[in-house]
C-alpha cells in the first residue's frame, strides 16, 4: 500500500495541475543521437501491450545543448564517474584480496547485461537490479562491504557496467516469475499518491511534450540511467528520480531499493522495450 501524504480536494487539484502544466511547447524533436559514429535507437514503435503509440528516449525531449554533451563522450560529464570506476574495477577491495577484474576480467564482459535488467534471481526470489548484483559480487565473493545505493562508488560502477551496453536494445523479460512483478509496477505506476494525487502516468503518459513548471516532460524512460543531470551536479539512480518524483508530489517516498521501487523499474524499463541503452545519459 502507498504511503500517501495528504489529499487536495478534486477541484483544488485540477486547478492546481492547469497551474502547472502548460500546452505542448516541444513534441519529441527529429535530431539523431550518434555517439562516436555509432547511432544510437532513439524511438521505436510501441509494443503491442503499450498504451502509447509510439516510444521515445528522453533525449529527444532535451535542449539541443543538453543533446550535445551526450553526443560526446569527452563532453558528457557523466564520464568522469565512468573512469573513476574503471579504476575501482581493477583495484582489490576485501577480505578475498580480489577485485572485480579478479573475477570478469575485462568490464566488456558485461555487455548486455544493463538492457535486460531488472531481471528474475532465483537466489534471492526476486528480481535483482544492477546495485543488487554489484552488492553480491563485493560481499559472496570479494568479502568486502556493501555499497549504499547512492554511494559514489557504485553509481560510478553501475555507469561503468552500463555504459558496456549502449546502443543495445532494452529487452527485459516480462513473464514467467517476472510477470507478477510487472502487475505490482504497473499498479504503482497508475496509483494516484500525495497531495497533489498525481500518477507517474500523469507526467509521462497523458503529458509528455507538456511543460510541468520550467522542466519539459518525457515519456520517463529510464534507458539512460545512470544519468548526469545538470540539476544534481552528477550522476543519479533510477531509484533516485523515482523518490524525486514522489517527493515533487509530496508523497512519501519508498526507499532505495525497496520491492516496491525494483518493481517499478521493472515495468518502467518494460514501457521502453527497444530503446537503446545510452548510459551515461545527460539530462536537465
Amino acid at each position: 500500500m502507498i504511503k500517501v501524504g495528504g489529499i487536495f480536494a478534486a477541484v483544488g487539484i485540477a486547478a492546481m495541475l492547469a497551474s502547472l502544466v502548460s500546452p505542448a511547447l516541444a513534441d519529441p524533436d527529429n535530431n539523431q543521437l550518434i555517439i562516436e559514429g555509432e547511432l544510437i535507437v532513439t524511438d521505436v514503435a510501441a509494443p503491442d501491450s503499450s498504451p502509447l503509440d509510439h516510444i521515445y528516449s528522453g533525449w529527444r525531449f532535451r535542449s539541443p545543448e543538453t543533446q550535445s554533451l551526450q553526443m560526446d563522450d569527452f563532453e558528457n560529464p557523466g564520464f568522469v564517474a565512468v573512469d573513476a570506476a574503471a579504476e575501482t574495477w581493477e583495484t582489490a577491495d576485501g577480505s578475498e584480496g580480489k577485485s572485480c577484474a579478479s573475477c570478469h576480467e575485462d568490464v566488456s564482459s558485461l555487455a548486455g547485461l544493463r538492457a535486460e535488467l531488472p531481471k528474475w534471481d532465483e537466489a534471492t526470489n526476486k528480481p535483482a537490479t544492477m546495485e543488487n548484483l554489484i552488492n553480491r559480487c563485493r560481499t559472496d565473493r570479494m568479502g568486502a562491504e556493501a555499497w549504499g545505493w547512492e554511494q559514489k562508488e557504485m553509481v560510478n560502477m553501475t555507469a561503468l557496467i552500463s555504459l558496456q551496453s549502449r546502443g543495445m536494445p532494452v529487452n527485459i523479460q516480462t513473464d514467467g516469475p517476472m510477470a507478477e512483478w510487472m502487475e505490482k509496477g504497473k499498479d504503482l505506476y497508475y496509483t494516484r499518491v500525495g497531495q497533489l494525487n498525481m500518477s507517474c502516468s500523469n507526467c509521462h503518459e497523458d503529458n509528455y511534450g507538456n511543460q510541468i513548471r520550467s522542466d519539459h516532460l518525457s515519456q520517463g524512460q529510464i534507458n539512460g540511467f545512470p544519468v548526469y543531470r545538470l540539476k544534481w551536479a552528477g550522476l543519479g539512480s533510477i531509484h533516485r528520480r523515482f523518490k524525486g518524483c514522489m517527493e515533487n508530489i509530496r508523497a512519501t517516498p519508498f526507499k532505495r531499493g525497496s520491492d516496491e521501487f525494483i518493481a517499478l523499474e521493472a515495468y518502467v524499463a518494460s514501457r521502453g522495450a527497444g530503446l537503446a541503452v545510452e548510459t551515461p545519459s545527460v539530462r536537465n
